[in-house]
């Protein structure tokens, strides 16, 4: 039996977001997200792409229909309010039923369930019940959480999205493309830094890097949310965020690309980027630390 483990809301939204050339949610064996209070709240809304789980005429927990939970990736239940795994809601319940009945991993149990999440995302609830294959090929992916509600990493399509911009609440951009920079060309705020950078062998981020923390840092402390993004959202930006992490949480560079790709699954910074962040990882902990010729940067 696979068990059972609390799921931040971060988690969540960012297993939500994943994407790659379509959207992670079109995936039938990437997510079995279900929701397991009364069948009036979730009709009112509830998280998008979300299912109603099935109870049986004695009012037990049941398996979905057709649901493979062997192959899901992720299983995630969800009530009102469930906290802890010593609570005994109804998430509880039925996240011991998956786990009992085939879950390959641990259940995920959503900690504040539905009513702190729709606080946190409101714009991630739906009433919508069923989604054909192509309308889940064309869901919005928002960009991750990086630090809830402080920093988020992305595409350049989602950093000149106006309407992700308002969701988020974003009051800051770093961009790491050279796209033509349609949405902020006329931005007088100073909450834009701008980085020229190609995604190549001749490129230098290094040099940037002190400049880019400290505007980070800056805008952070201002209390606005910020959002690094690249034209795909998988090198040049990550590499950034990264360099963040490393200098403001004193992270070696394996912590910091740890936590990185534990929010987001499809990074791939380039060779030149991952020579430059060790570099950097030198300059501030006196030493390179990380072992960057590991094949796993």
């Amino acid at each position: 039996m696979a068990g059972l483990v609390i799921c931040e809301p971060t988690v969540l939204y960012n297993i939500l977001q994943q994407y790659t050339t379509y959207p992670c949610l079109s995936d039938p064996n990437y997510l079995l997200l279900l929701d397991a209070r009364k069948t009036n709240e979730y009709n009112e809304s509830h998280i998008i792409t979300s299912k109603r789980a099935p109870r049986s005429p004695e009012d037990e927990f049941l398996v979905p229909y057709d649901s493979e939970l062997e192959c899901k990736l992720h299983v995630v239940v969800l009530d009102n309010n469930t906290r802890t795994l010593k609570d005994n809601g109804p998430a509880i319940a039925c996240g011991r039923v998956m786990s009992a009945m085939g879950s390959k991993n641990p259940v995920k149990i959503l900690r504040g369930g539905y009513e702190d999440f729709s606080a946190l995302y409101p714009f991630l609830r739906t009433q919508t019940i069923i989604y054909m294959p192509r309308e889940l090929d064309a869901l919005k992916t928002y960009p991750i959480e990086i630090l809830p509600g402080k920093l988020y990493l992305g595409s350049y399509d989602q950093g000149c999205d106006a309407s992700i911009q308002k969701d988020l609440k974003l009051k800051a951009h770093v961009n790491v493309s050279n796209e033509e920079d349609t949405l902020f060309q006329d931005d007088s705020t100073g909450d834009v830094f701008t980085l020229p950078a190609m995604d190549d062998s001749d490129a230098n981020l290094f040099s940037y890097l002190p400049y880019v923390c400290q505007f980070i840092c800056k805008k952070l402390e201002e209390n606005k949310t910020v959002l690094v993004f690249s034209k795909l959202g998988i090198s040049r930006c990550v590499s950034v965020v990264l360099a963040y992490l490393m200098n403001f949480y004193k992270w070696p560079l394996h912590d910091a690309y740890k936590h990185v790709l534990e929010c987001k699954q499809n990074i791939r910074p380039h060779r030149t980027f991952v020579q430059q962040l060790s570099k950097w990882e030198e300059s501030l902990f006196g030493e390179a630390i990380t072992n960057v010729q590991d094949p796993n940067y």
